[in-house]
């Protein structure tokens, strides 16, 4: 919503007055700020966890994932980045291929591109193609007596190469992770929030009839404010509860975050910046394949909103 939005800066401002506590205290912030993230989510999402960071979202997250599914095997598209904690550098294949290395519970799964990769816009049915590999190495780590926990995926690669994967390819892979029985978690935390326009987040650009299991928040979330959040089902979070230790953040869900989240809402609203992000975005496209005729060097073109890759080649 840009920098120190006045209507951002009031918002901490005039919380920062009256009271800030760590989230032991009960406060209703934290209750309107979960019911009015609910409206924007599938129905079936209606458990919140609130935190300070994407990388602390994301490791509870997987947390969750074997915590419900009491498996401990992650599934991954190459590329992938999804934080700096331990748990989420070893999940990250733009990391832990220059560190440590890949984990024998980590498979790593081709990206669905359509330009570049395995499977393109020429294949008959690259959906199928790019699915079909996410299917084999389950059936591969089955054999090995691995188990799945999680597909971990962000609803577009940025990292990897700001990729717009094909629609229903999310559908048909959350088919087979939760045959294997496995949960879908889709990291929403460089790209949600309207920033692709025309849906609020972006793993609703795959379709109405896909909802994940658990989706991560961060980043724009609190405007440059350290929130975040993770969303999940009824059945992951009672999973979850039933080991007895509870989840606790200090300053997860603080009233002063919670005031500053609600108003990031209300900007986006008041200021129809999903309606910008998509004339902006819609602009910006029509701009560069301009420029991609002219110039060789501009292979593709592609995003949504404002997420955008220009690619480009020798």
């Amino acid at each position: 919503v840009g920098h120190c939005h006045p209507d951002i800066v009031k918002a901490a401002h005039e919380q920062n007055q009256l009271l800030n506590t760590n989230s032991r205290y009960l406060h209703d912030n934290l209750v309107d700020y979960a019911e009015r993230l609910s409206k924007t989510l599938p129905e079936k999402l209606c458990i919140f966890y609130f935190l300070n960071s994407g990388s602390e979202a994301n490791d509870l997250a997987l947390r969750l994932a074997r915590q419900y599914t009491k498996h401990e095997d992650v599934i991954v598209l190459d590329h992938a980045y999804h934080g700096h904690l331990t748990s989420l550098i070893d999940i990250s294949p733009y990391k832990f291929r220059n560190l440590e290395g890949q984990k024998e519970w980590v498979h790593v799964a081709p990206v669905p591109d359509t330009y570049r990769g395995l499977y393109r816009e020429d294949h008959e049915d690259s959906v199928t193609a790019y699915a079909d590999e996410v299917k084999n190495i389950i059936e591969h780590a089955q054999k090995r007596g691995r188990k799945i926990a999680a597909f971990f995926v962000e609803s577009l690669p940025s990292v990897g190469g700001q990729i717009i994967p094909p629609a229903g390819y999310f559908q048909k892979v959350a088919e087979h992770v939760h045959k294997a029985g496995g949960v879908f978690i889709a990291d929403e935390i460089q790209v949600g929030f309207g920033r692709v326009g025309k849906h609020f987040w972006a793993f609703q650009l795959q379709g109405e009839d896909f909802t994940p299991d658990i989706v991560t928040m961060g980043k724009p979330i609190g405007n440059g404010h350290p929130l975040a959040c993770v969303a999940t089902t009824k059945e992951i979070a009672e999973a979850f509860a039933a080991t007895g230790v509870e989840y606790f953040n200090t300053f997860g869900g603080n009233p002063v975050s919670c005031a500053i989240g609600l108003a990031v809402l209300d900007v986006i609203e008041k200021e129809h910046l999903q309606a910008h992000a998509t004339e902006v975005g819609n602009f910006l496209m029509k701009i560069f394949k301009e420029q991609q005729i002219k110039h060789p060097i501009i292979g593709d073109v592609r995003g949504c909103g404002l997420f955008i890759g220009v690619d480009l080649i020798k």
